[in-house]
């Protein structure tokens, strides 16, 4: 009789936990960079305000390493009841699914899109030691000297990296991948002249063009941008198709509720609509997104479709 009462206690209490409303407990949001990496950037702005909005501590954690796949193989294999989140980037969210082979998980099938938070056009850029000061100057240089340059990248399946690799297979030049676990390294090695060029969101590289450190040569837009308007966009330069966006989305485990899907949505627009939101994403090279989840998935399918032809037909590797 005792044991009967004590399972009916039991069932009750799982059935009371079951009932608490969500959230109940700390949300965590996973940040597949290190601390003051872009990725990071975008999860320390909208985390407060989330966490102003549910009631309970939204806490950032970053997990890096792999090009973003740990953070993301954590949180695909995590519980789905929207206590785990990940924020990340093009890599492990979408591109990396082609250019790995053996990923631990599936972005499409293992993880639900909550939200884009933001976007951002590159800047093709050069160290000062480089013989070119324009973009046809700086083609005919890597032709001339095959493999002497290097460049650095955020990590492979990246937009940095597949957009160099694009230019690569394009323009018929060879220039070595170093990649690096976040854009504080590859920014800190360009300057030192380790390697000599890169694709950088504009923001991150603009106070070293300014002062002379980095020459800039294209933007990877159809447009030039606000923040470098004599620098030519790739239309301009005739290869319009390495337009691309580096971008950060906002994702939980795949199965995780819809309601709470929604509700993870609605709070992280919110916390990207505030005007002081806006202004610190805009000021770090960002335009502010906040889709919704079935936008946010269709924009995931068609980054994978586009940069999978891309990895596929210039045989881009993970290094």
């Amino acid at each position: 009789m005792k044991k009967q009462v004590l399972l009916v206690a039991l069932l009750c209490l799982a059935a009371a936990v079951q009932a608490q409303p969500w959230p109940s407990r700390p949300v965590k949001l996973v940040v597949s960079f290190p601390p003051g990496t872009t990725p990071d950037t975008v999860a320390r702005v909208v985390a407060p305000k989330m966490q102003d909005a549910l009631g309970q501590p939204v806490v950032v954690e970053n997990r890096a390493g792999a090009g973003g796949n740990i953070a993301a193989d954590a949180v695909a294999k995590s519980a789905a009841d929207g206590y785990t989140l990940l924020v990340s980037t093009n890599a492990a969210v979408a591109t990396n699914k082609v250019l790995y082979d053996n990923l631990p998980y599936d972005p499409e099938r293992d993880l639900t899109t909550i939200s884009l938070l933001a976007t951002a056009p590159q800047a093709l850029v050069t160290h000062v030691s480089v013989p070119a000061k324009s973009f046809k100057e700086f083609l005919a240089y890597a032709r001339a000297n095959p493999g002497r340059m290097s460049y650095g990248t955020t990590g492979s399946g990246s937009a940095s990296h597949l957009t160099m690799e694009l230019l690569k297979a394009d323009a018929r030049v060879f220039i070595v991948h170093i990649p690096y676990r976040g854009f504080p390294q590859a920014v800190t090695d360009m300057l030192a002249g380790n390697v000599q060029t890169m694709f950088a969101i504009i923001p991150g590289v603009l106070p070293h063009i300014k002062a002379g450190k980095m020459n800039a040569l294209a933007v990877t837009a159809l447009k030039r941008s606000n923040l470098l308007p004599d620098v030519p966009s790739v239309k301009e330069l005739g290869y319009p198709q390495l337009e691309s966006l580096a971008w950060i989305g906002l994702l939980a485990p795949a199965k995780t509720p819809p309601e709470v899907v929604d509700r993870l949505y609605r709070e992280a627009r919110k916390a990207l609509e505030l005007p002081e939101s806006r202004r610190i994403l805009t000021n770090a090279g960002f335009d502010v997104a906040g889709t919704s989840p079935s936008e946010f998935r269709a924009w995931q399918q068609a980054e994978i479709a586009k940069w999978g032809k891309v990895i596929r037909a210039t045989g881009a590797k993970p290094d």
